[in-house]
């Protein structure tokens, strides 16, 4: 639904977008949504192109309610991924006797997140939750240089970076009914802003032999992660039709991440990091979820898009994207379990810039519900 969800309620899924949203189900619920993800992107520029492709976990998220209108809730999501591998070779214009010297960058590597947190529901309408957010992982880069010519010595430098981080977010949710099975929903969210701590190790090396090494602490660069605002507003109608927008504003300004080792280029660009915004429309209609004669009205169909303008400059301008998504999901035995299927169609790049990626996403999830603590009776 392109990526909203700060101001649903739904009893039918694990909403980790809002954490107020966890107490939107039934008493005796307990539900799992388990994803996974892949992303074709082909990058352009002028005659060039180059295709490449990632796959990974999409999300993994369980909740149960605790007490009266109380639920509890807890998962894994990727938060970020690197990797790329740019190479060129050329005669090496300095020294033609050594002959062509061909240049390599690559890098690797993502960071995930794991997240618990609650929510309580007051006067049947009004719903606060927030849950604590664990950042953990890996991102490695690095550049070197082959000759030809063997007895010439080659060199490489590289950039390893072991990052966590600790914060937390904050969300709430009002529904307001408006008639019989309809009500509008406003919700917001709000992420704080901490401190990245973890590792930063530099090394070059010359030849085989020549090599140095440092490690420094990223908590004595003082490095932080943006604070992340975000409001949503939603029409419901009964479980049979959802229409929301969302806007959400990432503050990264003050995150230090400008002249920051390993993070940024370093100069070799106009990087800076800034602030973030994101428009997202979307909405899901269900014809009729229990028709007994037509399968294809009881699956919940969807559909969406999005602006982002992301939280860094390039040369003084923003990187945006702009895309549509679809979907659907297909009832599966009983209850609220279901097969969901999502596709994500669209393009990113600088309206200047020479290259340009254009992406196809797909994703494929389970949605598991099912009734606890029931006491069966017998006669």
């Amino acid at each position: 639904m392109g990526g909203v969800g700060i101001a649903a309620r739904n009893h039918r899924f694990v909403n980790i977008l809002n954490p107020a949203s966890v107490t939107a189900r039934d008493t005796l619920s307990f539900m799992a949504d388990f994803g996974l993800s892949g992303r074709i992107s082909l990058f352009s520029e002028a005659d060039k192109k180059a295709l490449n492709t990632t796959f990974n976990i999409d999300d993994f998220a369980i909740s149960f309610p605790m007490w009266n209108h109380t639920a509890f809730f807890v998962g894994i999501t990727p938060l970020s991924d690197v990797g790329y591998k740019i190479s060129y070779s050329e005669l090496n214009p300095s020294n033609l006797a050594t002959g062509r010297q061909t240049f390599t960058s690559t890098g690797s590597g993502g960071l995930y997140q794991l997240f618990a947190g609650a929510g309580a529901t007051f006067w049947n309408r009004l719903s606060v939750g927030a849950q604590a957010n664990y950042t953990f992982g890996n991102i490695n880069k690095k550049a070197a240089m082959t000759y030809e010519d063997e007895s010439s010595r080659s060199w490489s430098s590289g950039d390893s970076l072991q990052v966590n981080n600790i914060t937390a977010k904050l969300g709430i949710q009002y529904e307001q009914p408006i008639g019989r099975g309809r009500s509008f929903i406003l919700g917001a969210t709000y992420r704080l802003s901490t401190a990245f701590g973890g590792y930063y190790t530099h090394y070059e090396q010359r030849g085989s032999v020549d090599r140095t090494r440092n490690s420094s602490l990223l908590s004595s660069a003082g490095i932080r992660m943006g604070d992340e605002l975000g409001v949503g507003l939603s029409y419901k109608k009964g479980d049979d039709l959802l229409i929301e927008f969302d806007y959400s504003r990432t503050d990264w300004s003050r995150s230090g991440l400008d002249n920051a080792a390993g993070f940024s280029n370093n100069g070799q660009v106009g990087f800076s990091s800034s602030v973030g915004q994101t428009f997202r429309v979307g909405g899901e209609f269900t014809p009729n979820r229990n028709d007994i004669r037509y399968f294809l009205k009881r699956c919940t169909y969807r559909a969406g898009a999005y602006y982002d303008s992301s939280y860094y400059t390039v040369d003084g301008a923003h990187v945006d994207a702009v895309g549509i998504t679809l979907g659907m999901t297909i009832p599966v035995f009983r209850w609220y379990n279901g097969l969901s299927i999502g596709l994500d169609f669209g393009r990113r790049g600088l309206q200047t810039s020479q290259v340009k990626e254009t992406y196809f996403g797909f994703n494929v999830g389970m949605n598991i519900f099912d009734i606890w603590f029931q006491k069966p009776h017998y006669e």
